[in-house]
């Protein structure tokens, strides 16, 4: 393992009423959230953005390695997955501080080639209370060989409780793109998608995929105190996904009943 060595990362922003109504519209919901409201779970993702000059971009419109998180030498990134504490309410309207940590960096070679593995650990922090505190576990691998055999994802349970249905199209995938200020061009640009990253399409991001988890958690099952969630295959923006939970359990299960995500609440 690579001990992180670069500085924390520290910004501010004030979660403003109005992007997260925005983002209520993209989901489909009636926008009715106001200053001092409590922010829905995962929402902070659209705050503390991190907007980079062109030449500041990679070729897949992420902002350069090299700063908060370390250049291992691999070209494509991919979320994996993450964990969430919920200890105290982010409030609308009111100032918020983020601090950014690099916990750790590895490079690994795996069956497929090498794999470089990034856990970054994000503090928020409001009127001097730690509110969330999350982990991001982010992967790094080759551009895939169009020879090689592709991987066979796992398998979904069926034996849900309660599940939604839920449909993708560009258009949600720009929107939420766009309230995250995410530059990646898996989620936008078909071309690169298919031919450089060698996606069957347009990629549902993965925060997306677990913002509906949480959400539909959080409706069953009252505020959220923990979250966790791994990604295990990718849904395309084509694809119906169907939003599964069996108690704190929760999965998104592909149209051929892949597994695309698996959480616990």
């Amino acid at each position: 393992m690579q001990d992180a060595m670069s500085e924390p990362v520290r910004q501010s922003d004030v979660l403003d009423p109005a992007r997260a109504q925005a983002m209520q519209v993209a989901l489909g919901q009636d926008p009715d959230l106001g200053p001092d409201d409590v922010l829905p779970p995962f929402f902070h993702q659209l705050y503390f953005w991190t907007p980079a000059p062109p030449g500041g971009l990679g070729r897949d419109g992420h902002p350069r390695v090299g700063g908060l998180i370390p250049d291992m030498g691999l070209p494509r990134r991919m979320w994996a997955g993450g964990r969430l504490a919920f200890d105290a309410p982010l409030r609308l309207g009111v100032p918020a501080t983020r601090v950014s940590f690099c916990e750790a960096a590895t490079r690994k070679v795996g069956r497929t080639g090498p794999l470089a593995f990034v856990t970054l650990r994000h503090e928020i922090v409001q009127e001097g209370v730690t509110c969330v505190t999350e982990w991001q576990d982010l992967v790094y691998r080759e551009d895939p060989d169009p020879a090689a055999l592709r991987p066979v994802p796992p398998v979904a349970r069926t034996d849900e409780e309660a599940v939604e249905v839920r449909d993708f199209d560009a258009t949600l995938l720009f929107r939420y793109s766009a309230l995250t200020f995410n530059g990646h061009r898996i989620h936008y640009d078909q071309p690169y998608a298919r031919e450089i990253e060698g996606y069957g399409g347009l990629v549902v991001h993965g925060p997306l995929l677990a913002q509906h988890l949480m959400l539909m958690a959080e409706a069953a099952l009252g505020p959220l105190d923990r979250f966790e969630f791994r990604a295990t295959a990718p849904l395309m923006h084509s694809e119906t996904g169907m939003f599964c939970r069996k108690g704190r359990a929760l999965w998104v299960r592909g149209p051929d009943g892949r597994l695309c995500m698996t959480a616990r609440a």
